[in-house]
């Protein structure tokens, strides 16, 4: 490409601020070199979007977190270009005293997750726990205010259906105007049950149904990643010739005799599923603490429990290039898998970890964030601490919508350091509402009608002096004590969360009145009707007066996950 191709279709330089005039240029480079391109916002000419997604699936057995999960999740050779992590555990310690302090505090696997990802720029978007299984989705804070519709399911399958031990969890959610659901599964074990894996497939997919116009059921959506501990097994082969075919990296030879595989020719239910080959070892059973595959009496079949698979809405027609890599629908979606991967440096289970990585690329639907928040670059006096949003026409207000004020590396929605009610149009954080020291800052609209932060400016700068500093309102000693090589890793990969808009300054005096603020952390009316459409309307009705409940401070010792009976049918999830 040419430079005047590139201005003909990215624009002229001096009609788009510089952010995003740095966003193009990388694209361009990258289009120029024949390279992936993981983030192509909408604007002046540019159509399509992709999402780089990252999901993993563990049965952990019971065991608590490994010391270090950096390779596991990619940290150590990232490229930064990751826009989401979806992490599906099975087996999570559930005996009745864990899962009592799992419900007063952030469980163990939750918070080494937010722990690793949070200073990257992720943010616990949902979270669903029934028992053992743990569904985890984290995206770029920036992306925020484009995960709309966010719903979490559960289905129980375990002893007829009573039980939780098996079954799946769900988040579905709309990423720029296309519906995704993301489902992690544990079916039923042992190599004599494959039908019955089959059945409970099929039974969580008619009972997880879901609130709004569009995609009610878990196949209604744009794509589907089905993934977890499926448990299907090596048919008609001896373990000695198993054993045998992964010595000596044959594993095609197993590929055939696969139950899953299989089943792909006789089960309607998995019409349209795709996987990638299987090119690692099978990730069941191993010695725990060990590389070594069962030597116990038992001395269990290696298999390929623990699967990735992926499908696309059959409204059209799918081009599909080799099996696994490629897959596509005339509209413009189109699935890439990068990589297909087992982890066999994780010995805490006997399990490993399976990973992979996609590319999901469609036209945009939605580029313009609910709310656009205004704000200096710098707060050098509390008289700065002031911000300014603007809504589009037809997004439903409540009264009750907050506005948080986040440390780069924030956790989740709940990880504010202070917030003041956005009843104007014009906000004023207070001496006790802003942090005790320097640092770089977002800041957040949350909405209470949609329960999800719609709005986020790009990171700015406090500076206060310290004899003007009172307390915060909210505990956030995770984040005020990072180091600043993290500030400033953090303030690279920074970008602003809407496609054409960059950081606005607003020029104004310095005596404004202060916004309407309560002594308490926000809380959330006594009754209303969550609106869980993928659009940008809301028509939730909100009563004011007496709240029952409100977003706990800052501190992570919080639980993000629900039980396995409740159903977070339109908030976050966590």
């Amino acid at each position: 490409m040419s430079q005047s191709t590139f201005f003909r279709v990215f624009g002229e330089r001096q009609d788009m601020p510089n952010f995003v005039f740095r966003q193009k240029l990388h694209i361009f480079m990258s289009m120029a070199e024949n390279k992936p391109v993981s983030h192509i916002y909408e604007g002046y000419y540019i159509t399509l979007y992709a999402n780089r997604v990252h999901i993993i699936t563990w049965n952990v057995g019971s065991a608590t977190p490994p010391d270090d999960i950096t390779a596991l999740l990619g940290l150590n050779v990232g490229d930064g270009n990751t826009d989401m992590y979806i992490i599906g555990l099975q087996e999570v310690n559930s005996m009745i005293n864990k899962r009592l302090k799992d419900v007063l505090f952030t469980d163990q696997w939750s918070e080494v997750c937010m722990e690793r990802l949070s200073p990257f720029g992720y943010v616990l978007v949902t979270s669903q726990r029934m028992q053992g299984l743990l569904l985890l989705v984290f995206a770029k804070y920036f992306h925020l205010p484009f995960l709309r519709g966010v719903q979490t399911e559960t289905t129980r399958t375990g002893l007829g259906g009573y039980w939780g031990n098996k079954g799946g969890v769900s988040a579905r959610m709309s990423v720029f105007g296309h519906t995704i659901c993301f489902l992690n599964c544990h079916l039923p074990a042992h190599m004599e049950n494959s039908d019955q894996r089959m059945e409970d497939f099929e039974s969580i997919l008619q009972q997880q149904q879901f609130e709004g116009q569009a995609a009610t059921g878990v196949l209604d959506h744009d794509v589907v990643f089905w993934f977890g501990d499926l448990n299907f097994r090596i048919d008609d082969l001896e373990m000695q010739v198993v054993k045998s075919a992964i010595d000596n990296n044959k594993l095609s030879t197993l590929w055939e005799k696969d139950q899953l595989n299989m089943a792909k020719d006789s089960e309607t239910v998995l019409e349209g599923f795709q996987e990638g080959p299987l090119k690692f070892p099978p990730t069941y059973k191993f010695d725990v603490g060990t590389d070594t595959y069962d030597t116990s009496g038992k001395k269990r079949k290696p298999a390929w429990t623990d699967r990735i698979l992926w499908r696309l809405r059959a409204t059209a027609p799918a081009s599909t290039g080799k099996r696994g890599s490629i897959s596509g629908l005339t509209s413009g979606t189109k699935v890439t898998q990068h990589f297909y991967r087992s982890h066999m440096e994780y010995t805490v289970s006997d399990h490993k970890p399976v990973s992979s990585i996609f590319t999901l690329q469609f036209p945009y639907k939605v580029d313009v964030p609910l709310v656009t928040l205004i704000v200096e670059d710098e707060w050098n006096s509390v008289a700065d601490a002031i911000a300014k949003f603007r809504l589009v026409p037809n997004y439903s207000r409540s009264s009750w919508d907050w506005i948080g004020l986040y440390k780069v590396g924030f956790k989740h929605h709940k990880d504010y350091v202070g917030y003041v009610w956005a009843k104007q149009e014009e906000v004023t954080f207070t001496e006790e509402e802003l942090p005790k020291g320097s640092g770089d800052f977002i800041l957040g609209y949350y909405s209470n009608n949609m329960s999800t932060i719609v709005g986020v400016t790009e990171p700015f700068q406090i500076q206060l002096p310290t004899t003007d500093l009172g307390m915060s309102s909210s505990d956030s000693s995770d984040f005020s004590s990072e180091d600043d090589s993290t500030v400033v890793h953090m303030k690279m990969r920074s970008r602003s969360p809407s496609p054409h808009k960059g950081k606005h300054r607003s020029h104004r005096s310095r005596s404004h009145s202060r916004s309407h603020s309560r002594s308490s952390s926000p809380k959330q009316t006594k009754t209303k009707e969550q609106d869980v459409t993928d659009g940008s309307q809301s028509s939730t009705v909100t009563t004011e007066g007496e709240s029952t409940g409100h977003p706990a401070d800052g501190s992570s010792s919080q639980a993000f996950h629900s039980e396995e009976d409740d159903k977070d049918t339109a908030g976050s999830g966590v």
